[in-house]
């Protein structure tokens, strides 16, 4: 399998990257006891998921050390990727529609809004 820097995630592999994205360079074992906080999942399975990831290019693996550790690979490139995805197929490719749906959903804070508020502001200022 050769790496593909444009493979689309799955969903147990999106999961194992939020636990990366969160923690940093980890563990094989130290993924899995992330991952089976949220479900049960063998310590084997998460191996072979992240040297399917690596192969695919999602993460780096450090094998300095008998543990090797993990490492997402562009953490940013691949959020702006999987929420590009996500506005297309769920929003019709409306990113107000998104942030419309959360905000009717009450799931920001006051402070989210207001830091939300912030950041349009600047991105108005920037694209003038």
């Amino acid at each position: 399998m050769t790496k593909e820097s444009s493979a689309r995630p799955t969903q147990t592999e999106v999961e194992i990257l939020g636990i990366l994205w969160e923690r940093g360079p980890s563990t094989v074992r130290q993924v899995h006891e992330s991952l089976g906080a949220e479900r049960p999942v063998g310590y084997t399975g998460v191996l072979k998921l992240l040297q399917n990831m690596y192969a695919k290019g999602l993460v780096r693996r450090d094998q300095k050390d008998q543990a090797h550790v993990y490492e997402a690979c562009e953490p940013a490139r691949m959020k702006r990727q999987l929420l590009g995805d996500m506005i297309r197929r769920v929003f019709a490719g409306s990113a107000s529609q998104l942030v419309l749906h959360l905000l009717e959903d009450e799931k920001a804070s006051p402070k989210e809004i207001a830091e939300i508020r912030r950041m349009l502001t600047a991105h108005q200022r920037r694209s003038k």
